[in-house]
């Protein structure tokens, strides 16, 4: 592990971070003014305070030893079942276009389902580490962690929210597949969630439309419209048109549609690069990571925003079916930011103590040659 690699991350998730809020600022004014009184910097204000909190959680996770998972299994478990336990209570608050996904506290709106990727990776991590050669038998390696994920997922789905059904069930089946089950083990619990995903998309008319209707389209047309708007250049920051009430959700779901528009290719460019750097240092990092239960957090922490930004992309790209998933960074909302810099800051939990334990051992090392 190379301390240059921690250096380097950190630094590519701050551009990132920076970059958003710039892109935030100019996406969310015109709905801020419109929703909240005429305050232009009514989501920048909650949106940096969002920050602050993620970046206390992203420092702290970061210096908590992740070891201390696998060491103290109970804290995965009651994790787990607090997420589960918050899923359920969101049924007890007012839907919001037509789903219960948010428990809201005063003015303050909380989305279990983003958590729930997170405690999914870390206590599927925890069980299939222990399991050592077992993770190769049926009921052990393969049921018991497809009952983890199907259980913290029915929630999720009856909510309903299929794209975090969508990230739980990846992201545990990548953490699986990494630890070594067998993919014959997994291939019939992987059916039966694409199975059962179907059969709820396919009866809910919002959502057939989605995929049918060319008027359920209009939010991707807006942001296509915005893109080619911006041709190379841009038209300038805080110029879009788009933003101006043409382009729904501009500050959360589509907020790289203004971006582009107002700052051109390169700040495409840039953000796809920038992802792609995280991906491969974050994928160094669980390379060099000291021992297997610390390779399956990175892995399953990176794909849960890696994923989440690439599929954002391929929809306001129109190369995917329109479906309400945070560009991670940059779109507003904070439970998606709080979660963001939890897997950021166990990223850097493992590269930091596989960093120092490395240290240690070269001056043991050192010291008893002498």
């Amino acid at each position: 592990m190379r301390k240059s690699a921690l250096f380097w991350f950190g630094l590519v998730v701050t551009v990132l971070v920076a970059l958003g809020l710039v892109v935030l600022s100019s996406a969310s004014e015109a709905n801020a003014i419109r929703l909240h009184n005429g305050d232009p910097y009514y989501f920048m204000k909650r949106q940096f305070a969002y920050l602050g909190a993620g970046v206390l959680i992203a420092v702290c996770v970061a210096f908590f030893d992740y070891r201390r998972w696998r060491d103290s299994p109970w804290l995965a478990w009651l994790f787990y079942a607090t997420v589960i336990v918050l899923l359920v209570a969101v049924f007890g608050f007012r839907a919001i276009n037509g789903s219960h996904r948010w428990i809201a506290v005063g003015p303050l709106r909380l989305q279990p389902s983003e958590f729930a990727k997170l405690s999914t990776v870390i206590l599927l991590s925890v069980w299939l580490d222990k399991l050592g050669w077992k993770v190769e038998t049926f009921m052990k390696g393969a049921f018991w962690p497809a009952a983890i994920i199907g259980v913290i997922a029915l929630p999720i789905l009856c909510e309903p929210d299929f794209g975090s059904v969508m990230v739980v069930g990846l992201a545990g089946f990548l953490v699986m597949f990494v630890a070594g089950t067998r993919i014959l083990h997994m291939l019939p619990f992987a059916l039966l969630g694409v199975a059962v995903v179907a059969y709820k998309v396919l009866t809910n008319a919002n959502r057939v439309a989605r995929l049918f209707d060319e008027r359920a389209l209009y939010q991707v047309k807006m942001a296509l419209a915005a893109i080619g708007n911006g041709g190379i250049w841009g038209v300038g920051l805080g110029e879009s048109m788009q933003k101006q009430h043409y382009l729904p959700e501009a500050h959360t779901d589509f907020v790289f549609a203004v971006g582009a528009e107002e700052l051109g290719l390169p700040f495409s460019i840039s953000v796809l690069l920038l992802f792609a750097a995280f991906f491969a240092l974050a994928v160094y990092i669980a390379r060099s990571a000291g021992d297997r239960f610390g390779r399956f957090l990175v892995i399953g922490m990176t794909f849960i925003i890696f994923f989440q930004a690439m599929f954002n992309l391929g929809v306001v790209c129109k190369a995917l079916p329109t479906k309400g998933m945070a560009l991670p960074f940059f779109s507003y909302g904070g439970t998606n930011l709080l979660s963001a810099f939890f897997a950021v800051g166990t990223i850097l939990s493992v590269g930091i103590h596989t960093y120092r334990d490395r240290q240690h051992t070269l001056v043991r090392k050192v010291l008893s040659r002498r």
